[in-house]
Order: structure tokens, then C-alpha cells, then sequence
């Protein structure tokens, strides 16, 4: 007799011992259990190296994954078929608001590694309630306790994360104690990185279907596509996992491959999340099979590559697998959840792109044209009353209240303010409106 869902077991360690946690994560969501979680599970000292991950605003994740001793199931979703695997890095799912954990945690000196995934926007918040805040206490806790060197490593999608973690955290210390900044400068090593790896959001489906092929309970899968990199730069003075088992690679610059990433997967994603829902496209597959989408991407590209010279980057390469990966069917990568938080993407999607090949006397036009597909997003998103997402949400709102060019000027300026004072780029912007109406 086949059993229900309610009467398989839930996914458990069953007795068995977590690792011991060496290694603490800020920002427990699903990226970080495809990614960091995963390569730490793959490394030959896998078991050696244990996660503590704290949620971030809210503690669901905590709540879902605690019951299950912090295990959970990855679906490597494939174009020809899905594989399961139970993923048993994280020793402890916490709720980000403990912080006496966490402090407990860093204050300890098996503790080698914080790794970070807080989104953007994090890094600008140097509130004590926010991660980094947290972290900055965290830290000070450790000087206090002798605990030694540490290693913070970020793995959001912003240019140059090791330098910026570094300023934010700085600047959060000195505000604590101008003594815990210096040892900071003197203990912490920041860790530049560059990560990817598509991961959807789970479905209910997703959750019934790990319970129909593993037969046991799992409230909290993850889906991934079968790619997944991570290129790292920095000092770990308290040891790493072999990461490089899983494919990670240590490199000695970590720009250019920072560069290749933002500008070609994530300024793909970002131009087909906007010019796709134009023109009336759920998923990155469905936009990608839309010739204006996809010639826009294209163009774009063109752009980037000029910028992205050093052999090594293998950019037709690069762009070939981002085609077959953007292409995999059954990946239901939702442009409306890439589309958020805009403003700040932009700036380190297309902005720089825009301003390498204006220095270069070119016109920028692809880079323009996804900055005024965003533009038409947000002007078809506030006309149906829709909800969006941007840390500049007040800011964007009233320059849509605006009309023409006074429009594109204020929009433009919440993406970069000295853009908005050249005639050229705005004219170019503004140019391109309503290139992705649909035909």
C-alpha cells in the first residue's frame, strides 16, 4: 500500500552526529543551500566542517529546516530529468534574531569562516539590527574572547563584495567601539568571490515530489540547475574546506571573473527580466525564445565582451553555456522575482558597460536600452497598480510622477546621478523607450 505524504517520515539525521560547526552563514535562503552548503558538502573534509546559517529578516527557514537537524534535498534539475540529494552541511538552522548564538559562535576559536548572503542592499544598512550589524558584535565578541583570525566571505552579486563587506563592516565597528575597527583591520581577511548558480524558488510540487520519489518528508527542498561555480580570492587563516573538490577555484584577481559574471549572467538576466514581462514572458527560457529578448541580450553582450579581454574568461564559451543554461526547460527561472531591487542592479550591470564604451567613443546603446527597458517595466508596473520591489521605492515613485524627459532624467538619476547630467545618455535613454512594447 503506498503510503501518504502525512505518514512517510520527515528527513532526519536519525541520531547521527551534524558536523561541527566551523564555518557561520548570514542570510539562511535557498541560494546559500545550493551553493555554499552544496561545495562545503562536496569537499573531502566535508565532515569536518559544519554551517551554523542564521535566517535573515525572518525565520522561517530556521523554522522549516530545524525539524529536520538543518538536512534538506536538492533537485538537480535537469533538461532530462531531476536527481535528489540530501545536502548535510548546515549543523544548525537559527533564527537571525539570536543573536547570543551567534556571538557564542563567533566568540569561538574553531570558527574559521562567516560567509555572507544578504543581498545588496545589506551592505548600504549600517543599522545595529542588520546582518552586518549583528556581525559587527559578533566580532566584537571574538576580540573579546582571544578566539584569533577569521575569514568573511561574501557571496552577494555586488562588484568588488570583499572590498565592500570590508568598508561596511569597518565602518559598523568604529561606530561600536573605534577599537573593534582596528581589530578588525588586524584580524578579519575579506574574501572576494564570485558565485552562480540559477535556483528558483521551490513550489509546493517540488515539495510533493521529493516526497513521492525519496519517501520521506522535506518542507524546505531546493532546486538548482546541475551548473554551479564559485571563483574565490582572499586568505582563509583559519582553514577552508577543499572546496576545490567541487570545482571551486582560487584565483589571484578576482575582477575580471566578477565582471564576466555580472555583466553577462546577471546583465542577461536583468535584460530579459524587464524586456520579457514587456512583452508578456513569465521565465528566462520563455523570454530567451523571443527574438527581440534574445537580440537585445545579444547586443548587450557584444558590448561586455569588449571590456572582458583576459583569455582566461573564455567569454564565447561563457556565453555558450549561458544560452543552454538560460534554455533549460525545466528551470522556471521567474523574471518577476529578477526584476526586483532594479536601481541597484543596474548600477553594476549596465552602468559600467555604458561608461566603458562611451570612454571608448562608442554610443553604449545596448547598456542604454536595458536602463529604459527598466523604465518601461516600472511605468507598466505602478499603471496596473502592481506591487515592485526597489530600496528606492519612494525615490522611483516620484519620478514616475513625472512626464518625458524630466522622467527619464529623474529615473536615471536614482541609477547614477552623473549619467542623469549628460545630455547624450539621456537622449539615448529616452530614445529607447518602448522598444519591447508588445508587437
Amino acid at each position: 500500500m503506498t503510503r501518504t505524504a502525512t505518514e512517510l517520515p520527515v528527513l532526519s539525521r536519525k541520531g547521527a552526529p551534524a558536523p561541527p560547526v566551523r564555518i557561520v552563514h548570514l542570510g539562511l535562503g535557498a541560494f546559500h543551500r545550493s551553493h555554499q552548503a552544496w561545495f562545503t558538502a562536496h569537499a573531502s573534509d566535508a565532515a569536518e566542517w559544519g554551517i551554523a546559517s542564521f535566517t535573515g529578516r525572518r525565520p522561517d527557514a530556521a523554522l522549516a529546516l530545524a525539524p529536520q537537524d538543518g538536512l534538506f534535498t536538492l533537485i538537480e534539475r535537469a533538461a532530462d530529468g531531476d536527481r535528489f540529494e540530501v545536502v548535510p552541511t548546515i549543523a544548525e538552522a537559527v533564527d537571525g534574531a539570536d543573536t547570543e548564538r551567534l556571538n557564542e559562535l563567533l566568540a569561538a576559536p574553531s570558527t574559521a569562516i562567516v560567509t555572507l548572503t544578504v543581498t545588496e542592499k545589506v551592505y548600504d544598512d549600517g543599522g545595529p539590527d542588520s546582518p552586518l550589524g549583528r556581525l559587527a558584535r559578533g566580532l566584537a565578541a571574538r576580540r573579546d574572547a582571544g578566539a584569533g583570525p577569521i575569514a568573511i566571505v561574501s557571496c552577494d552579486n555586488v562588484a568588488g563584495n570583499g572590498d565592500v563587506a570590508r568598508a561596511a563592516v569597518e565602518r559598523i565597528a568604529q561606530a561600536v567601539d573605534p577599537g573593534l575597527a582596528a581589530w578588525v583591520r588586524e584580524n578579519a581577511s575579506f574574501v572576494g568571490t564570485s558565485v552562480d548558480r540559477i535556483t528558483p524558488r521551490t513550489t509546493p510540487d517540488d515539495v510533493a515530489l521529493v516526497a513521492e520519489r525519496c519517501g520521506y518528508r522535506d518542507a524546505s527542498p531546493v532546486v538548482a540547475e546541475p551548473f554551479a561555480s564559485w571563483i574565490l580570492s582572499g586568505e582563509f587563516p583559519g582553514g577552508r574546506p577543499a572546496w576545490e573538490d567541487a570545482g571551486a577555484q582560487f584565483v589571484e584577481d578576482i575582477e575580471p571573473f566578477e565582471n564576466r559574471k555580472l555583466w553577462l549572467l546577471n546583465g542577461a538576466h536583468t535584460m530579459l527580466a524587464y524586456a520579457g514581462q514587456l512583452r508578456g514572458h513569465a521565465t528566462v527560457a520563455e523570454a530567451l525564445a523571443d527574438p527581440v529578448c534574445r537580440d537585445a541580450m545579444e547586443a548587450f553582450w557584444d558590448e561586455a565582451a569588449r571590456h572582458l579581454t583576459l583569455p582566461a574568461l573564455d567569454v564565447p564559451g561563457y556565453r555558450a553555456a549561458l544560452v543552454e543554461r538560460f534554455a533549460n526547460p525545466r528551470i522556471a527561472h521567474y523574471l518577476a522575482q529578477i526584476a526586483q531591487d532594479g536601481s541597484l542592479k543596474l548600477r553594476m550591470r549596465a552602468v559600467p558597460v555604458l561608461r566603458a564604451e562611451r570612454a571608448e567613443g562608442r554610443s553604449g546603446i545596448g547598456a542604454a536600452r536595458m536602463i529604459a527597458a527598466w523604465m518601461d517595466y516600472l511605468v507598466s508596473v505602478v499603471g496596473q497598480r502592481a506591487e515592485f520591489h526597489d530600496p528606492l521605492e519612494e525615490e522611483v515613485r516620484a519620478a514616475l510622477a513625472l512626464e518625458g524627459r524630466e522622467r527619464t532624467v529623474a529615473l536615471l538619476g536614482l541609477v547614477d546621478a552623473d549619467l542623469a547630467g549628460e545630455a547624450a545618455v539621456v537622449d539615448r535613454v529616452d530614445s529607447l523607450l518602448g522598444t519591447f512594447a508588445e508587437d
